[in-house]
């Protein structure tokens, strides 16, 4: 799969688009009060990927078992220092809403929290380049 993020901003407009292949969907944030820029800093927008990640990879592991999962509740937390530093002190909880015993919900939540692409991606680290 390949993925894109675009984002358009001016003055009291910002557009946002994030694509999957050929999937293109457009996602609102508000603009700042000041009219430049988005009301979403992007430490929110990290945990809400990683929480969306997890999220959607619990129902889709649930499915692979045939656990009926009829809520996830996640809740990412993190924290970021001065200016140009990483975050740090990230931790996760989630509540996953079955009816299946819980030895079985603990061992999906542990599986996922395993192969969660996201989590994997940042545990690994990455290589991020500017292009021109």
């Amino acid at each position: 799969m390949k993925m894109s993020a675009r984002i358009k901003s001016e003055f009291n407009q910002h557009e946002i688009v994030v694509q999957t292949d050929e999937s293109a969907k457009t996602v609102q944030i508000p603009v700042k009060p000041s009219g430049f820029g988005s009301s979403i800093n992007g430490g929110e927008l990290l945990l809400l990927s990683l929480a969306t990640c997890f999220c959607n990879d619990i129902y889709r592991e649930a499915s692979k078992r045939t656990i009926n999962v009829s809520g996830v509740n996640v809740e990412f937390m993190g924290e970021f220092g001065t200016e140009g530093q990483p975050g740090f002190n990230f931790t996760y909880k989630a509540n996953v809403i079955s009816d299946a015993p819980a030895a079985e919900i603990e061992d999906l939540i542990n599986y996922t929290d395993q192969i969660a692409e996201i989590h994997n991606t940042l545990r690994q680290g990455l290589r991020i380049t500017l292009t021109t």
